[in-house]
């Protein structure tokens, strides 16, 4: 373990903006995090715990210490129909998907091809097609710098909602998480009903999905709609879809009839916040070094050279703009780096 200085973050985060952290630390094992805690490390600087940098905004330099989760490892358990598959926290997460759609594992299928790695994935309850990681979700193992202990949590324990939980709300720079734990089963429920997936299995001619099946078709639909990060810095969707009461939706509609908008629990609707922004003549616009991606209005781009500022300026005008037409408040997904 090297504590290194004055390191560019480029290369660890996916929309590709240049920021250097002052001091920067890439941690292998569980072991290091005592070594840390020991020489004081966490008292005296500011501190960013990150992962896979995928949806994380940096607009300035950053001014403390990060520490970067590189801890490996896929491991699982049978107990009957259940499985409990325990993974490292610096995996990728869209490998750990094809780890358990390759062993017949059901649960994340239609949370295929998602960025970041597996660390992240209860900070910010990753969802897609209809599927939180909380629906899954057994418990996690975080390393409290306050103290120098390990701590597990469980499920209730995370306040997981909306693109949120207890470690992105309440505790950002308090726990490290190093190993996630998720039940899934070997013969679960195939969830085809959300977004475009029956569209797309029908095209295909599947009438009766599997995990795989489900999965794959889940990949070539964000392929089609998400710029590759590899390939155009971004960090998929940049904002978080608007939950509403149904009264406002009544309102809304009767001046936007075609308003696009999904249940979401009780007397709430989910509004899709793409077709908000496009409406608002945002899709594929470009102004200096960013822009929205031509597919999809949600995502915002790094057409090169980008600053992280630049960026977060690019969406106060969306943000704007669709308050000014739907009286609606657009929030961000993306975590902005200040």
């Amino acid at each position: 373990m090297e504590i290194l200085h004055n390191v560019s973050l480029k290369k660890y985060n996916t929309f590709g903006v240049e920021a250097i952290s002052r001091r920067f630390v890439d941690i292998k094992d569980e072991g290091e995090l005592r070594k840390l805690f020991a020489q004081k490390c966490f008292e005296t600087d500011k501190l960013l715990f990150l992962g896979g940098g995928s949806n994380m905004l940096f607009v300035r330099d950053y001014d403390g210490i990060i520490v970067h989760m590189g801890i490996k490892g896929i491991k699982h358990r049978l107990d009957g129909n259940s499985v409990f598959v325990s993974v490292g926290a610096g995996e990728l997460w869209n490998d750990l998907v094809i780890y358990c759609v390759h062993h017949g594992f059901g649960g994340i299928e239609n949370l295929s091809l998602i960025p970041g790695t597996v660390g992240a994935a209860p900070v910010q309850n990753i969802g897609a097609y209809g599927i939180e990681l909380k629906d899954v979700f057994f418990s996690c193992k975080a390393f409290d710098v306050k103290n120098g202990v390990f701590v597990t949590f469980l499920k209730e324990d995370c306040n997981f909602s909306y693109r949120d939980s207890l470690f992105k709300r309440d505790h950002t720079a308090r726990y490290l998480i190093t190993e996630v734990n998720l039940l899934l089963a070997t013969t679960s429920k195939i969830n085809t009903t959300y977004g475009a997936i029956e569209e797309e299995l029908k095209l295909r001619g599947i009438l009766h999905p599997t995990i795989k099946d489900v999965s794959k078709v889940v990949s070539a639909i964000r392929v089609k709609k998400l710029p590759d990060p590899s390939t155009i810095g971004n960090s998929g969707s940049f904002f978080k879809n608007p939950i509403v009461s149904v009264d406002t939706l009544g309102k809304l509609v009767s001046d936007f009839v075609d308003i696009v908008y999904f249940p979401y629990g009780d007397n709430q609707v989910k509004l899709a916040a793409g077709w908000l922004i496009e409406q608002c003549g945002w899709k594929g616009k470009v102004i200096g070094n960013t822009g929205t991606w031509k597919n999809q209005a949600l995502v915002l781009v790094n057409h090169g050279n980008a600053t992280g500022l630049e960026v977060y300026e690019f969406s106060e005008e969306i943000i704007r703009s669709v308050k000014q037409r739907f009286g609606i408040i657009l929030e961000r997904e993306v975590n902005v780096i200040a």
